[in-house]
This record gives structure tokens, C-alpha cells and sequence, in this order.
């Protein structure tokens, strides 16, 4: 259970439980391979314990960003980690150590990489609507422990969500709590951050942060895993902020071809502007497509409404922390692979590299 007594005002745990090892990290571990991925403030790779040959993901943080001290934010991250150790679809943490620079983050490797690599597969190798109903059962089951234990997410995306395998299909694991906080009942939370394709509207607007903020997040993840398509990028940064804030959404038979009426129906459930009509974790594990057996008949209807076993990517990205001056982060993702190709939206590509701009700069293009 997390200690939701020890935080500070922006929803952020202060308390840890595991010890912090300040011996060399080389003393007990050998890094092997290549990196994992590599975010702003953070590497990722993969280290082998040299006193029992498991395999396991480092994460490097920088204790020090833009000047600032951020040591709170790792500390945080460690906290959720910890709180989450019974869900067994949260990567696991299994040791910290810190140096005078860094602290370092020893957690589950997961072997399949992101599911990222699946969205933008060919034909053969992308998800089938049967993979993306067990996974989300999956997601879901992991997001509800945490809303219980009163955590949100923020950064639900298809970088965060790594596979225990990739041929055959394995198990999820959420990765990436660096912009996770705790909510509760006396205290509101306005933050600015998350990845654009996947931020809630009310994030765009600077109204409070909720349980439903991650549920938003899990309908476009949903969206993405069954179509391959970027439902809210637009032509330009104007464009993606318009189409968040306004719902935009294309439920038309071209994007759905072959995909059920249910799983247009759950991702509907999800993405309503209103934070208080979305459907929580749990009650989207009880919707009728995820406990339905027969999953593959194609939708009927055109709805439109506004509204290898590789060593792939243990993705991990790290966010840049916010100013004083709140920022919708664009968190870049780990690099792809050659032939992996990208999400699209039918009109560009899928990118996570550029920033959006700041608040008042987000309020003029919203409403130019």
C-alpha cells in the first residue's frame, strides 16, 4: 500500500521504503548490450546481476535538470514503484543505488520491448482485436489497482505499455511512473504534462487532474493498439490542440474496417470531454467487449461524432520536469527500429519529438 500521508502539495510521495545503495552500481552488476532507450534526463539499459545472472533493466535518472534539484521526482517515481509491488502488471523494482549525479533504477526486464512496435507492424504482425482485448484487460486490471490506491498515471501511451515477450505474445507491464501522482479528496491537482496525442482535455485547460485524466489516455491507447492510427494528431501543433479540446475523433467505417461495434463502443465510453462520463478501470473491465466471446465480427455501422523475443525497447522515457511556468511536455520516445514505420493519422506521421509551447502560448493557438 502506498503511504499517501507522505506528500507534498502536488500529489508527489515523499516517503520511500527501499534502501538506497550507494556502492558502485559496477560492483554488483555487468551492463550488456546496447541501450535500451534514452529520454532527456534518463538512459535506459540492460544490466545482468553478476551474483545470480538475472537479467534486468537500469534506468539512469539526472538528479539535476535545467539546474533544478529533482531528486523528489525519482523519489516519487520509487514510491509508486513500490506501492505497486503487488500488481503484477507494473514492472517491478528490485534495487536502487545513487551516485552523486544519478539515481539508478533497477527494474524487471521486460524482454517483448514496447507495444509500440506492434501499433505501427505490418499486416501479419500487428495486433489482431482478440491480442488487443487480452492486453487491455491487462492494462485496465493494472490502472484499476492503481486508482485505487488513489495513483494516476499520466503518461499512458504505447511507449509505457512493454511486453514480457513479443513472439509469443506475452504479458503487459506499465512502465514510466516519472509524472505519476497522488490525488485525494482535500486537495486539488493543475499540472500541464504528458504526451500530447494521448493528454485528457482537461490537462489542455489546467483543470484538476483525476483518475478519469488516465481513462481518457486508455481510450486513445485503445484506439491506437486496434487501428495503427494517431486519433487526435493533427496537421500542426493548432490542429492537435483543437482536436483534443474539441473531441474530434473518426469512428468512421474506413478507420474501424473489420474491427467490432463493441470496441468502438468501449473507446466511445472513454472518450467523452467530460471527465465525470468517462468509465472508470473497473467498469470498463466489466464493458461487454472484453467478456464476450466472439470478438471478430466487424462493425456494421459507420459511426462519426465529434467527439522478438529481441532485445527491443525497455522504454522508460523521461519527461522533462515542469517550470514554474506549467508545460504540456512532448516526452520523446525511444528510437524505433528500421522497417517498424510509424502511427499515422492517414494524413502524417506519428512524432513525439517536438514540445508544445506554454500555456499562454497554448491558450492563443486554441483560440486563433
Amino acid at each position: 500500500m502506498l503511504d499517501s500521508t507522505v506528500k507534498n502539495k502536488n500529489g508527489m510521495l515523499t516517503k520511500i521504503h527501499t534502501r538506497i545503495r550507494t556502492e558502485p552500481f559496477k560492483t554488483n552488476y555487468d551492463l550488456v548490450g546496447k541501450e535500451l532507450g534514452r529520454g532527456k534526463f534518463a538512459v535506459v539499459k540492460k544490466c545482468v546481476e553478476k551474483a545470480t545472472q538475472n537479467e534486468y533493466a537500469a534506468k539512469f535518472l539526472r538528479k539535476r535538470r535545467k539546474g533544478q534539484d529533482c531528486r523528489a521526482d525519482v523519489l516519487n517515481e520509487i514510491a509508486v514503484l513500490e506501492g505497486a509491488k503487488a500488481n503484477p502488471y507494473v514492472v517491478g523494482l528490485h534495487e536502487v543505488y545513487e551516485t552523486s549525479s544519478e539515481i539508478i533504477l533497477v527494474l524487471e526486464f521486460a524482454a517483448g520491448g514496447e507495444i509500440f512496435n506492434q501499433c505501427v507492424a505490418d499486416n501479419d504482425e500487428a495486433f489482431t482485436e482478440k491480442d488487443v482485448i487480452r492486453l487491455a484487460r491487462q492494462i485496465l486490471t493494472g490502472v484499476s489497482f492503481l486508482h485505487r490506491n488513489n495513483v494516476v498515471h499520466l503518461d499512458l501511451k504505447p511507449q509505457n505499455i512493454l511486453l514480457t515477450s513479443a513472439q509469443p505474445l506475452g504479458d503487459i507491464r506499465i512502465v514510466d511512473f516519472g509524472l505519476s501522482r497522488h490525488m485525494d479528496d482535500k486537495t486539488e491537482v493543475r499540472e500541464i504534462l504528458g504526451t500530447p496525442e494521448y493528454t485528457a482535455p482537461e490537462i489542455l485547460s489546467y483543470e484538476p487532474i483525476s483518475t478519469a485524466t488516465d481513462m481518457w489516455s486508455i481510450g486513445v491507447l485503445t484506439y491506437v493498439m486496434l487501428t495503427g492510427l494517431s486519433p487526435f494528431l493533427g496537421e500542426d501543433k493548432q490542429e492537435t490542440f483543437l482536436n483534443v479540446s474539441q473531441g474530434n475523433v473518426d469512428y468512421s467505417q474506413d478507420v474501424f474496417h473489420g474491427i467490432s461495434d463493441l470496441a468502438v463502443d468501449f473507446i466511445q465510453s472513454l472518450l467523452h470531454l467530460n471527465p465525470s462520463e468517462r468509465s472508470t478501470a473497473d467498469e470498463c473491465l466489466h464493458h461487454a467487449w472484453l467478456n464476450t466471446e466472439s470478438h471478430t465480427h466487424p462493425a456494421t455501422t459507420t459511426t462519426t461524432t465529434t467527439l522478438d523475443e529481441q532485445e527491443t525497447s525497455q522504454s522508460e522515457s523521461e519527461p522533462e520536469t515542469p517550470d514554474s511556468s506549467p508545460e504540456l511536455l512532448d516526452i520523446p520516445s525511444y528510437p524505433t527500429y528500421p522497417g517498424q514505420g510509424d502511427l499515422k493519422t492517414g494524413r502524417d506521421t506519428f512524432t513525439f519529438t517536438e514540445s508544445f509551447p506554454t500555456r499562454p502560448e497554448m491558450q492563443q493557438e486554441l483560440i486563433c
